[in-house]
Protein backbone atom coordinates (compact mmCIF):
# COMPACT_ATOMS: atom_id res chain seq x y z
CA UNK A 1 0.00 0.00 0.00
CA UNK A 2 1.44 3.54 -1.42
CA UNK A 3 2.17 6.16 1.60
CA UNK A 4 -0.61 8.64 0.82
CA UNK A 5 -3.05 5.41 0.97
CA UNK A 6 -1.92 4.26 4.57
CA UNK A 7 -1.91 8.30 5.70
CA UNK A 8 -5.30 8.63 4.62
CA UNK A 9 -6.16 5.16 6.82
CA UNK A 10 -4.84 6.42 9.44
CA UNK A 11 -6.09 10.15 9.71
CA UNK A 12 -9.49 8.63 8.56
CA UNK A 13 -9.02 6.75 11.88
CA UNK A 14 -8.06 9.35 13.74
CA UNK A 15 -11.15 11.49 12.73
CA UNK A 16 -13.48 8.42 14.35
CA UNK A 17 -11.37 8.60 17.48
CA UNK A 18 -11.83 12.21 17.87
CA UNK A 19 -15.52 12.35 17.26
CA UNK A 20 -15.68 9.68 20.33
CA UNK A 21 -13.38 11.42 22.45
CA UNK A 22 -15.61 14.47 21.91
CA UNK A 23 -18.66 12.85 23.12
CA UNK A 24 -16.54 11.42 26.21
CA UNK A 25 -15.73 14.53 27.18
CA UNK A 26 -19.25 15.80 26.79
CA UNK A 27 -20.60 13.35 28.98
CA UNK A 28 -17.29 13.28 31.70
CA UNK A 29 -16.55 16.72 31.46
CA UNK A 30 -12.87 15.82 31.48
CA UNK A 31 -10.26 17.76 29.99
CA UNK A 32 -6.61 18.33 29.97
CA UNK A 33 -5.51 21.18 31.80
CA UNK A 34 -4.50 24.09 29.29
CA UNK A 35 -0.65 24.48 29.32
CA UNK A 36 0.11 21.42 30.17
CA UNK A 37 3.12 19.14 28.81
CA UNK A 38 3.88 17.22 31.99
CA UNK A 39 3.06 13.68 29.65
CA UNK A 40 4.76 14.64 26.50
CA UNK A 41 7.98 15.93 28.65
CA UNK A 42 8.04 12.05 29.63
CA UNK A 43 11.51 10.65 27.95
CA UNK A 44 9.84 7.08 28.77
CA UNK A 45 6.96 7.28 26.30
CA UNK A 46 6.43 4.58 23.55
CA UNK A 47 4.99 4.57 20.39
CA UNK A 48 4.65 2.78 17.04
CA UNK A 49 5.65 4.43 13.89
CA UNK A 50 2.88 4.24 11.81
CA UNK A 51 1.00 6.56 14.38
CA UNK A 52 3.08 9.39 13.10
CA UNK A 53 3.42 8.12 9.38
CA UNK A 54 0.96 11.60 8.40
CA UNK A 55 3.48 13.65 10.13
CA UNK A 56 6.46 12.57 8.80
CA UNK A 57 3.99 12.35 5.11
CA UNK A 58 2.87 15.88 6.15
CA UNK A 59 6.77 17.01 6.32
CA UNK A 60 8.24 15.73 3.69
CA UNK A 61 5.59 17.51 1.81
CA UNK A 62 6.97 20.57 3.23
CA UNK A 63 10.79 19.32 2.38
CA UNK A 64 11.61 19.43 6.38
CA UNK A 65 11.58 15.45 6.62
CA UNK A 66 15.34 14.94 6.24
CA UNK A 67 16.03 18.40 8.02
CA UNK A 68 14.09 17.13 10.99
CA UNK A 69 15.51 13.21 10.64
CA UNK A 70 19.05 14.89 11.37
CA UNK A 71 18.20 16.77 13.85
CA UNK A 72 16.46 13.34 15.53
CA UNK A 73 19.62 11.67 14.69
CA UNK A 74 21.84 14.26 16.52
CA UNK A 75 19.87 13.39 19.96
CA UNK A 76 22.01 10.29 21.28
CA UNK A 77 19.71 10.44 24.95
CA UNK A 78 16.26 9.69 26.30
CA UNK A 79 14.36 13.20 25.92
CA UNK A 80 10.92 14.58 25.61
CA UNK A 81 9.43 14.16 22.43
CA UNK A 82 10.58 15.85 19.78
CA UNK A 83 7.51 17.78 18.64
CA UNK A 84 6.83 18.79 22.45
CA UNK A 85 7.85 22.54 22.61
CA UNK A 86 7.96 23.65 26.12
CA UNK A 87 7.14 27.14 27.04
CA UNK A 88 10.82 27.82 28.43
CA UNK A 89 13.49 25.63 29.61
CA UNK A 90 13.04 26.19 32.94
CA UNK A 91 8.98 25.36 33.05
CA UNK A 92 9.43 22.03 30.81
CA UNK A 93 5.91 20.58 32.21
CA UNK A 94 4.03 23.56 30.32
CA UNK A 95 4.13 23.47 26.95
CA UNK A 96 2.22 22.70 23.70
CA UNK A 97 2.61 20.28 20.81
CA UNK A 98 4.27 22.01 17.79
CA UNK A 99 2.05 19.97 15.04
CA UNK A 100 -0.88 19.29 17.09
CA UNK A 101 -2.92 18.51 14.31
CA UNK A 102 -0.51 15.62 13.30
CA UNK A 103 0.29 13.96 16.97
CA UNK A 104 0.39 10.01 17.59
CA UNK A 105 -2.33 8.17 18.63
CA UNK A 106 -1.48 7.67 22.02
CA UNK A 107 -0.91 11.51 22.42
CA UNK A 108 -4.36 11.07 21.31
CA UNK A 109 -5.75 8.28 23.71
CA UNK A 110 -3.93 9.04 26.97
CA UNK A 111 -6.49 10.80 28.85
CA UNK A 112 -9.83 9.78 27.15
CA UNK A 113 -8.88 5.99 26.30
CA UNK A 114 -9.48 3.28 28.50
CA UNK A 115 -7.05 -0.28 29.43
CA UNK A 116 -8.59 -3.34 30.64
CA UNK A 117 -7.00 -4.71 34.27
CA UNK A 118 -6.79 -8.69 34.74
CA UNK A 119 -10.33 -8.61 36.32
CA UNK A 120 -12.08 -6.83 32.74
CA UNK A 121 -12.62 -4.03 34.48
CA UNK A 122 -12.12 -0.67 32.04
CA UNK A 123 -9.52 1.95 33.39
CA UNK A 124 -9.37 5.24 32.34
CA UNK A 125 -5.54 6.12 31.62
CA UNK A 126 -5.43 9.54 32.23
CA UNK A 127 -2.55 11.30 34.97
CA UNK A 128 -2.58 12.40 38.43
CA UNK A 129 -3.30 15.87 37.70
CA UNK A 130 -6.87 15.12 36.29
CA UNK A 131 -7.20 12.18 38.71
CA UNK A 132 -6.81 14.76 41.57
CA UNK A 133 -7.85 17.74 40.24
CA UNK A 134 -10.74 16.65 38.52
CA UNK A 135 -11.66 13.87 41.34
CA UNK A 136 -15.22 13.97 41.36
CA UNK A 137 -15.72 13.91 37.46
CA UNK A 138 -12.85 11.42 37.62
CA UNK A 139 -14.65 8.84 40.34
CA UNK A 140 -18.01 9.18 38.07
CA UNK A 141 -16.58 8.75 35.01
CA UNK A 142 -14.84 5.34 36.22
CA UNK A 143 -18.23 4.14 37.38
CA UNK A 144 -19.97 5.57 33.96
CA UNK A 145 -17.55 3.37 31.85
CA UNK A 146 -18.30 0.04 33.90
CA UNK A 147 -22.01 0.91 33.44
CA UNK A 148 -21.87 0.77 30.18
CA UNK A 149 -20.82 4.24 29.11
CA UNK A 150 -18.87 3.93 25.61
CA UNK A 151 -14.60 4.54 26.20
CA UNK A 152 -12.33 4.28 23.36
CA UNK A 153 -10.10 1.33 24.08
CA UNK A 154 -6.10 1.46 24.02
CA UNK A 155 -5.91 -2.38 22.47
CA UNK A 156 -9.10 -1.62 20.28
CA UNK A 157 -7.54 1.38 18.68
CA UNK A 158 -3.69 -0.05 18.17
CA UNK A 159 -5.70 -3.60 16.62
CA UNK A 160 -7.33 -1.12 14.04
CA UNK A 161 -4.24 1.07 13.45
CA UNK A 162 -1.89 -2.80 13.48
CA UNK A 163 -4.50 -3.54 10.29
CA UNK A 164 -3.66 -0.72 7.87
CA UNK A 165 0.32 -1.18 8.22
CA UNK A 166 0.86 -4.65 10.45
CA UNK A 167 4.55 -4.20 10.55
CA UNK A 168 5.19 -0.18 11.33
CA UNK A 169 1.79 -0.35 13.26
CA UNK A 170 3.72 -3.45 15.41
CA UNK A 171 6.58 -1.69 16.39
CA UNK A 172 6.70 -0.05 19.87
CA UNK A 173 9.91 1.99 20.59
CA UNK A 174 10.57 5.08 22.34
CA UNK A 175 8.39 8.21 20.97
CA UNK A 176 11.61 9.81 19.17
CA UNK A 177 12.51 6.64 17.54
CA UNK A 178 9.07 6.54 16.45
CA UNK A 179 9.68 9.41 14.66
CA UNK A 180 12.52 8.70 13.18
CA UNK A 181 11.62 5.26 11.59
CA UNK A 182 8.72 7.24 10.18
CA UNK A 183 10.53 9.92 8.43
CA UNK A 184 12.83 7.08 7.45
CA UNK A 185 9.65 4.94 5.76
CA UNK A 186 8.70 8.25 3.71
CA UNK A 187 12.31 9.17 2.56
CA UNK A 188 12.88 5.34 1.63
CA UNK A 189 9.28 5.42 -0.34
CA UNK A 190 9.86 8.25 -2.20
CA UNK A 191 13.47 7.83 -3.08
CA UNK A 192 12.83 6.09 -6.62
CA UNK A 193 9.77 6.81 -6.75
CA UNK A 194 8.22 10.06 -8.16
CA UNK A 195 7.01 12.98 -6.24
CA UNK A 196 3.38 13.81 -4.84
CA UNK A 197 1.53 15.23 -7.49
CA UNK A 198 1.34 18.53 -6.54
CA UNK A 199 4.15 18.75 -5.16
CA UNK A 200 7.32 18.89 -7.56
CA UNK A 201 8.94 21.29 -5.68
CA UNK A 202 10.52 19.34 -2.76
CA UNK A 203 14.03 19.33 -2.11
Amino acid sequence: MSIPDRVIQVEALYSKLELEINTFQEHTKLSCVAGCGKCCNNPDIDASPLEFLPWAYHLYLKGKAETILDQLNATTELTKCHIYQPFSEFEGDKGSCSDYKHRGLICRLFGYGATKDKYGNLRLATCKIIKEGQKVNFDQSTISINEGLYVPIFTDYYMNLSQIDFQLGNVVVPINKALKLALEEVLQYYAYRPLPEGHKDIV
